[in-house]
């Protein structure tokens, strides 16, 4: 088990063996920190003695079993720790370019995960919105997608499991799952790592770890870290003075458009982990998770540009966006009006707070192992925006806002896991188990509509532009399942494996119209203030608040045989029934848009039905030349029903261009593709990676009212028709005390589309085709106690969008990808046995 020696380091310095840690309490080496972070660190130990070992197993948990990669019957990938130094990802997200047909980006205007697998991704900052990519951390599923962009500095090992989850992974998902396991404690070990960088754009960020036993039967992990960074973007896109519709750019007199730096971070967090193993049976897990990221407003871009229709945005009439800004760096053309008042607080940043309580624990009996999952999480999000990319002065030269909001909310998640997994001796085994999490949220957007002062006129009581309109709802939200998934082996190469789920999900939702501050009370009280948007939650406000409910009774499914030929070749396929629970829109009630109805409003209020897939999949892993060579092939089919969608609807208000936000069930599709994975150790010190992803996907049908064209000619939502990476890594010694490894990645994503408009197709927004190259150089003692890394990444110094959305007949607006960055890191790992 390799308990007694110290070796590797943070960067795994060593060749790049694909050895991956089990996630199993039974995998010691899981835990060991002081292992370059990879339990079987055995093959990297070879490389860099010169021995000739090959590629290393890949234990990976997809079937709730520790289980050899190479004769799982799943669409399974994964990333160790050994890949995630040495290609040195930001976060989860850049670990997308190592899966194929896994594309991460971000939601328009937030720091919030877009993920996406084999035709179905997430696209909307929907609070009530269901991922179909669900995220697990230490088998927790993280509900929220503004926090799911997690630091990879505490991550053991990263698994990506594509199509349906419909039995064993916490919530169903329709798209996939992606599971995190992070570093545990070591006993009997004390040891220290840290590592800093320093890069570009002021870039500086600190981390670390301590290991420290207790007695011998526990040990303690303190995980920490701080990044801040200046940020990438510059605040350039001011126009005014502003005069009814005449467009006039600003020079910046008031400080509208100071050409400042934008986006910056300003990120804390940190995990304290226990471990107790009471007896060699016996294993317990604590964990708590702090987290206070007071980053910069996310910057946006106006690029109105991009439409080539003849349905003029309202910011092109009023003035507010520059129409010769094609071709010219959009970094250099982000917008922000920085106002602290009308409840923005926009000098404080996005103000993100999580605090979680976890426990793990399992039991081993013998002839089976018990284990629960417990945990209660929560978070608050205060998170302000100058949505529409385009910022402007009044003739007075005061700020004007044309949509400037903050979108604040509480969340707190309980969640309950208990499983059971036979080890019988015989053919047959099975894993059974229970799931239960609760999840409620309270939801406000506090919004200046400063437009609406060049349109429509001041309101009796002040300007639009000083004056907040309040959008509140909130949800209380149970899920509850049960599962169970049976494995018979007829023989030692055939295996057969069924299983089945059953969920109970319940959700009500609790929402009102939008409001001014005065009419909180349900009349019109000028003496009601707040001070922040929450502060007219509907639980503290209940006048005209509408409740609506639902439940879904739901199956899922999935059956699989598979067959190994021989020692180097195994053969699968595979069939699964997912499910995503239906939702509610946390954007109904827009300028009363439904009247003072409020059977109407209920109506409109009404949650989506779930989502479903039916998926195949047949597929082979292979390994050879004595180990040297890894092709692993799936080819699928899916077939999605009743798809949700977000549609952006153009309306009137009082004669006026605004729009309305629907969430629907709109649609089904049909996606094919094919996804390869390779790895080869052609000579000792060098070991290459390459993925392939292909996909094929299209809409059966799509109907929405007042569609103005047949939705269903559209491509699907985040789906790049290819996708692909390649990678390679070369170790060798420098003398006797050094070696210095080479790190180089070229990763290419197509094109696919962000957001569909409802009235023209030239309203679609994309994500353009990006070829993002990275690399890395590390210099390091042979026992890699130390090392220092020179780091590149986007080294062709590509421009890219992260997220774009096309707000009906109001604004186009694009985030950006980081332009080119160097970096360079130290690091240390110190330690040894009690």
């Amino acid at each position: 088990m390799l308990r007694k020696s110290l070796y590797g380091s943070t960067c795994a310095l060593a060749l790049m063996t694909g050895v991956l840690a089990s996630p199993a309490w039974a995998q010691d080496a899981a835990n060991d920190t002081a292992a370059t972070d990879s339990a079987d660190a055995s093959g990297s130990q070879a490389a860099a003695s010169g021995a000739s070992t090959g590629l290393g197993e890949i234990v990976v948990t997809a079937t709730r079993r520790s289980t050899d990669l190479q004769s799982t019957p799943v669409s399974v990938s994964a990333v160790d720790s050994t890949l995630i130094a040495q290609a040195a990802p930001r976060d989860l997200g850049d670990v997308a370019a190592f899966v194929p047909n896994f594309s991460a980006a971000t939601i328009a205007n937030f720091n919030a995960a877009s993920f996406a697998m084999r035709g179905v991704g997430q696209t909307s900052i929907i609070v009530y919105f269901e991922p179909p990519v669900a995220v697990l951390v230490d088998d927790f599923v993280v509900p929220s997608v503004q926090t799911q962009l997690l630091d990879t500095f505490d991550v053991a090992q990263v698994e990506v499991l594509r199509g349906p989850q419909g039995t064993l992974f916490g919530k169903n998902t329709t798209g996939g799952v992606v599971t995190v396991t992070t570093k545990k404690p070591v006993l009997n070990y004390v040891g220290v790592e840290g590592r800093a960088e320093i890069g570009d754009f002021g870039e500086k960020k600190v981390q670390a770890a301590l290991n420290v036993p207790i007695g011998d039967i526990a040990a303690f992990r303190l995980v920490g870290g701080y990044e801040y960074s200046d940020g990438y973007y510059k605040n350039g896109a001011c126009y005014g003075p502003v005069t009814g519709f005449v467009p006039n750019k600003f020079d910046g007199a008031t400080g509208c458009l100071d050409n400042s730096t934008l986006g910056g971070k300003d990120v804390w967090q940190a995990r304290a982990k226990l471990l107790v193993e009471p007896t060699p049976d016996l294993r317990a897990l604590f964990q708590y998770e702090w987290i206070r990221d007071r980053s910069e407003v996310v910057p946006s871009v106006n690029e109105n540009y991009l439409y080539t229709g003849n349905n003029a945005f309202l910011t092109d009439l009023l003035g507010l966006t520059d129409p010769s800004a094609q071709g010219t760096d959009p970094l250099d053309r982000a917008a922000y009006t920085g106002r602290n008042d009308g409840l923005l607080y926009m000098d404080k940043g996005q103000r993100i707070s999580v605090d979680g309580i976890y426990a793990n624990i399992e039991y081993d009996t013998g002839f089976g192992t018990f284990t629960s999952v417990s945990g209660y999480r929560y978070q608050r999000s205060r998170i302000p925006n100058s949505y529409a990319g385009a910022t402007a002065v009044g003739s007075d030269g005061q700020l004007l806002s044309f949509f400037d909001a903050t979108r604040d909310d509480n969340r707190k998640t309980w969640q309950q896991e208990l499983r059971f997994a036979s080890d019988f001796s015989g053919p047959f085994n099975f894993v059974a188990g229970g799931f239960y999490q609760r999840d409620k949220i309270d939801f406000c957007v506090g919004q200046i509509l400063g437009f609406l002062d060049l349109t429509s006129g001041p309101l009796p009581f002040g300007e639009w532009n000083n004056t907040p309109y309040l959008l509140c709802n909130a949800q209380n939200a149970k899920s509850r399942a049960l599962f169970l998934e049976g494995t018979f082996k007829p023989t030692d190469k055939l295996t057969i494996t069924a299983g089945g789920r059953y969920t109970w999900d319940d959700k009500t939702w609790y929402g009102r119209q939008q409001t001014f501050i005065p009419a909180l009370g349900g009349g019109f009280d000028p003496s009601i203030t707040i001070d922040h948007a929450l502060d007219a939650s509907v639980f503290k406000y209940p006048a005209g608040v509408v409740t609506v409910s639902d439940k879904w009774r739901e199956p899922t499914y999935r059956a699989s045989v598979s067959y190994q030929a021989n020692d180097d070749l195994y053969l699968y396929a595979t069939y699964s029934h997912g499910y995503k629970g239906g939702g509610f829109n946390d954007q109904i009630g827009g300028f009363a848009a439904f009247g003072s109805d409020l059977d109407a409003f209920r109506q409109a209020a009404r949650a989506t039905d779930p989502e479903k897939a039916d998926s195949y999949e047949a597929g082979f892993k292979s390994q050879f030349l004595n180990n040297r060579l890894r092709f692993n092939a799936t080819a699928f089919y899916v077939k999605y029903k009743d798809l949700q969608k977000q549609l952006n609807v153009p309306i009137e208000v009082n004669g006026q261009p605004n729009q309305v936000t629907l969430f629907v069930n709109a649609a089904s599709a049909t996606v094919k593709g094919l996804e390869i994975e390779t790895q080869a150790n052609p000579i000792e010190g060098l070991t290459l990676r390459g993925v392939l992803g292909y996909q094929d996907g299209k809409y059966n049908s799509y109907t929405a009212n007042n569609a103005g064209y047949d939705l269903s000619t559209a491509p699907l939502d985040r789906a790049p028709k290819w996708q692909w990476t390649i990678d390679g890594t070369y170790s060798l010694p420098l003398g006797d005390n050094y070696k210095v490894t080479f790190n180089g990645n070229v990763a290419y994503t197509g094109r696919n589309l962000n957001t569909q408009a409802i009235d023209d197709p030239l309203g679609n927004t994309f994500l353009n085709a990006r070829t993002l190259v990275n690399a890395s150089i590390t210099l390091a003692q042979v026992d890699s106690k130390y090392y220092i890394r020179a780091i590149g990444k986007n080294l062709t110094n590509e421009r890219y969008r992260v997220g774009v959305q096309n707000v009906a007949g109001l604004w186009l607006n694009s985030q950006y990808g980081p332009p080119r960055y160097f970096g360079l890191e130290l690091g240390f790992k110190l330690g040894d046995y009690r």
